[in-house]
């Protein structure tokens, strides 16, 4: 069976962290979708390494890692990654395949990204600015390049199309590109030479010849939820599915080979760069929570918006990914406050209140209703059994499995990797 293990927020749950505990009970770890926006962070030893595109069981010898199709991918940014795992003398080129259906991201992507969101104006989307968008743009308008294409002896002809249809685009957006594309372009083509060196197959037959061994596979997924391309807040979204449907179009498996779904989600809320956020804190404590919590974003490194926990956003996320045990992470970030507030309805400007997501969040002036829950102003850095934990905290808990209908089985409280209570919980 395949496990999948998703963010159910607006992404940064602390996906990297988890895939890391759990990557011991698998034998392969898969990337299906998102490219170098994603910034999954692990810590471990004293130390801190950021993933952008690798999957997050790297740092096991005895995992095989796989960037499935679904992932665009950018050259320039993996050979970053891999030569910033050096000094780890991981097993790289042994453990890692990628899929040669994979999309890539080329110089020019880039540079689309930024003149569509200059073009945008006051209403942009908080792109990234990796490519991402316009790279899946071309595989949806079916004139991309992907990974395979590397090996083919015109490659370069390929490329050159490509480049001319996005030249086309740039000067007719009135864009600067000439000063800076030649550079761009050695290291792309540098970085394309040094990716030859790893095993690019067809990984969907791999996955599957992995499922018939009956090998346990984990779906690591990127980003979250609410930025799904269909489900999300449009269209303040990405570009790729981050639900459990997109692990099966993202790495070519059948829906009946998922099992579990772990849905993980913050104790709270954030949200990097524009759209609708229904708890958002603009005030003291809301920056309270952005500097306790290091809520700056690992790839771009922009503030967060900060906020209570969304439970309407997170119930139609568990909903949507037929989620069967969740993970909640951070909750140390809540050491500091007297009172935590919990959003478990809306309330629409007709005075209707509701649990569901309204279709159009993003014009919809939702007014947040709250349950107030007593802090635990405790250290939990050292706890590692529930029986441990503060009765404020253990209310919390109870609250939300009562509520959401489902086990929350690890609760983590603080970056380590060792820092993780893992529980058995019931639901009445």
């Amino acid at each position: 069976m395949i496990d999948v293990l998703l963010g159910l927020q607006w992404g940064d749950e602390g996906k990297g962290k988890i895939v890391d505990v759990l990557a011991p009970q698998y034998q392969v770890v898969a990337r299906f979708q998102g490219g170098p926006n994603a910034g999954h962070t692990l810590e471990f030893n004293g130390l801190k390494h950021v993933l952008h595109q690798i999957p997050s069981g790297i740092f096991r010898d005895d995992i095989q890692n796989i960037i499935g199709n679904g992932v665009v991918l950018d050259p320039i940014v993996f050979k970053k990654e891999i030569d910033g795992l050096a000094k780890f003398n991981l097993p790289l080129t042994k453990n890692l395949q990628i899929s040669r259906k994979a999309s890539i991201i080329i110089p020019t992507h880039r540079l689309l990204d930024a003149a569509y969101e200059q073009a945008k104006g006051a209403s942009k989307i908080g792109s990234t600015l990796r490519g991402i968008g316009p790279a899946y743009q071309d595989k949806v308008a079916r004139q991309g390049l992907r990974v395979g294409d590397v090996l083919s002896p015109n490659f370069r002809e390929k490329y050159g199309q490509l480049l001319k249809t996005h030249k086309t685009i740039l000067e007719h957006n009135q864009f600067d590109f000439a000063s800076v594309l030649p550079q761009l372009e050695t290291e792309f083509f540098d970085a394309i030479e040094f990716m030859k060196q790893f095993e690019l197959t067809d990984t969907e037959y791999v996955i599957n010849g992995a499922l018939t061994d009956n090998k346990k596979i984990l779906a690591e997924g990127a980003q979250g939820s609410l930025l799904d391309i269909d489900f999300g807040s449009y269209p303040f979204v990405t570009s790729s599915n981050t639900m459990t449907a997109g692990a099966c179009t993202g790495l070519g498996v059948a829906p009946k080979q998922i099992g579990e779904v772990f849905g993980i989600f913050k104790a709270y809320c954030t949200r990097v760069g524009s759209g609708p956020f229904p708890t958002e804190l603009n005030d003291e404590t809301g920056e309270r929570m952005r500097q306790e919590g290091r809520e700056f974003g690992a790839t771009t490194g922009r503030p967060r918006r900060c906020g209570w926990l969304d439970l309407p956003a997170l119930k139609y996320a568990i909903m949507i990914n037929g989620v069967t045990q969740l993970v909640m992470m951070k909750v140390d970030v809540l050491n500091i406050f007297d009172e935590i507030n919990i959003c478990t309805h809306y309330q629409l400007p007709d005075g209707t209140i509701t649990e569901q997501l309204p279709y159009d969040l993003c014009d919809t002036d939702v007014t947040p209703i709250y349950k107030s829950f007593k802090g635990w102003k405790s250290d939990l850095t050292n706890i590692r059994s529930f029986t441990d934990v503060p009765s404020e905290l253990a209310d919390y808990v109870y609250f939300l499995e009562d509520t959401l209908g489902l086990p929350i089985n690890f609760i983590s409280t603080s970056p380590d990797r060792e820092a993780i209570i893992h529980r058995q919980a019931v639901i009445a």
